[in-house]
């Protein structure tokens, strides 16, 4: 097989901050009627400014009632590579299909077991009292597992989420709703609303994520809570150093290898593949935040540790889990990797052998997921 070059000049990333740096359509009508049928009582078709179809964009926060019709489904998808994508925006290209909504719920259930499933101060920021309804908003939703469960957990509490494509689940909680927008337009219909923000993984579909954070800011009351957590776009080896081969290799590590080039095709598609790597500083140098701490979280891509001590044991589990949820995202991922000229033959030789390496559980590789939480300054 021939190596292939981009087009697009590569820059080596930085490593990832220690913790001592720190302070811390679908396919088809036939094959999607459920969408149809289901009822999405919150569903509120979002917000403010103009989009791409001005019609795909509510009054909000107040909410409405829609049924997801064969026309809504024909407007929120289309079909690339053999997999269901949002249709409102050209940077984020990973799908909104059955596939992947199921890849991020079993991501959430590992995410709340290596890192919790909220920052510590939440619960005394969600506490009821006599002079609001708490209301928590969650940023590039995904399949809704994280605010679905917040929902439930503060059942008096109002539950927001925002996504490219509206939420899909068939038991949504009542006080939750979905709203469809692409954050990347503004969220200033939001300002002053919530006491909660919190965003997930969603940094390659931001094409300024600093600015994202200054929109929080206004977002969150006094007293309110920014809750990030992204990674770098790259894996590392045992010593917690980025791998990022340069253009053209086609040699192992193989899955650091796919990662590079999900890299660049992020950075091509307008994605702020970098943002975990600064989203502590920018939280840090916003002047509405205070009590800034940053969290890493060094997690196997799979059960490679070696030791039956009950340390190993606990995260050779959660690299079990990991690495299915890396196999799944490079099948997800197909779409950003032949979107960006690479050929079919060169993803596929490169994704099968990337799955072989996993499967053995022989190289080390980890990723650095990173969190930032905060509050706003009263």
């Amino acid at each position: 097989m021939p190596i292939l070059t981009m087009s697009q000049s590569y820059h080596p990333f930085p490593h990832a901050m220690s913790s001592e740096d720190a302070d811390t359509d679908i396919d088809s009508d036939s094959e999607s009627d459920k969408y149809t049928d289901m009822s999405l009582d919150a569903f509120s078709v979002a917000s403010s400014k103009t989009s791409i179809d001005v019609s795909m964009r509510s009054q909000s926060p107040a909410p409405s009632v829609f049924s997801a019709t064969s026309s809504l489904r024909a407007q929120a998808y289309r079909q690339e590579y053999g997999r269901g994508l949002n249709n409102y925006s050209e940077v984020y290209r990973l799908p909104a299909d059955d596939e992947e909504l199921d890849r991020l719920d079993r991501q959430h259930d590992m995410f709340c077991k290596a890192i919790g499933k909220f920052p510590p101060p939440m619960p005394e920021i969600m506490a009821e009292d006599e002079f609001e309804v708490k209301a928590v908003l969650d940023l590039g939703c995904g399949s809704g597992s994280w605010i679905m469960d917040i929902a439930r957990e503060f059942p008096n509490a109002t539950a927001v989420a925002v996504d490219l494509v509206p939420m899909q689940s068939t038991s949504m909680p009542p006080n939750c709703r979905s709203e469809v927008d692409d954050i990347n337009l503004g969220l200033e219909h939001f300002y002053g609303d919530f006491n909660v923000v919190h965003t997930q993984l969603i940094s390659s579909g931001i094409r300024d994520y600093q600015g994202l954070i200054n929109h929080i800011a206004h977002v969150l009351r006094p007293g309110g809570l920014i809750d990030i957590t992204e990674f770098p776009f790259y894996f590392t080896g045992i010593e917690k150093t980025s791998i990022c081969p340069p253009a053209g290799t086609f040699e192992p590590p193989w899955t650091p290898l796919w990662m590079s080039y999900a890299n660049r095709a992020v950075r091509q598609r307008g994605g702020d593949a970098d943002a975990s790597l600064h989203m502590h500083r920018w939280v840090c140098e916003h002047p509405a935040f205070e009590n800034v701490v940053y969290r890493e979280f060094w997690i196997p891509l799979s059960p490679w540790l070696k030791g039956n001590d009950p340390n190993s044991v606990w995260w050779n589990g959660i690299g079990t889990t990991m690495r299915d949820d890396v196999k799944a995202f490079m099948r997800s991922g197909r779409p950003l990797l032949l979107g960006n000229g690479l050929s079919e033959e060169f993803v596929d030789q490169l994704e099968n052998n990337a799955v072989a390496e996993l499967d053995e559980a022989i190289t080390p590789v980890y990723v650095c997921i990173q969190n930032v939480y905060a509050r706003k300054r009263p």
